[in-house]
């Protein structure tokens, strides 16, 4: 992270202005970097898991789908909207305690298309899953 104040990073600044959604806001996901290049966020796995105490699948593809989504939109300007059209998440660990943290990168930023990959890490730095998320960048529809 910079050495400026969230409200001085562009990147951070429009997460502040947009919102992370219900869902992300729920999970006590928290964005620590976030630009068209890179981002980063963690979310706690006390909350979100599964009966035997494992972080839930389904929360490592939330925490994904909202570095992904959010970083297309970014990346696809104030006049266009970037929606989700794939996703997959392939899982070899299992955090049981503590935050995990995920790295969003871009693979391809296209016109109408962008693909992320999202490596989720626990506290230890062992990869627990790997998502790939796919949107489709279209023009805001009007009011």
């Amino acid at each position: 992270m910079s050495d400026t104040t969230p409200t001085e990073d562009p990147g951070m600044r429009y997460l502040i202005e947009r919102g992370m959604g219900a869902l992300a806001e729920k999970m006590n996901i928290e964005f620590t970097e976030f630009s068209v290049e890179r981002s980063v966020a963690t979310m706690p796995v006390a909350g979100n898991t599964q009966p035997i105490g494992l972080l839930h699948g389904g929360a490592y593809v939330v925490l994904g789908e909202s570095l992904g989504s959010m970083a297309a939109n970014l990346y696809a300007g104030a006049d266009r909207v970037a929606v989700g059209v794939d996703i997959n998440a392939t899982h070899t660990g299992s955090a049981t305690s503590g935050i995990v943290t995920g790295v969003c990168t871009p693979i391809h930023l296209g016109r109408t298309l962008t693909v992320h990959e999202i490596v989720v890490t626990d506290e230890r730095g062992r990869r627990c899953s790997t998502i790939r998320i796919t949107n489709l960048i279209k023009d805001k529809p009007s009011r």
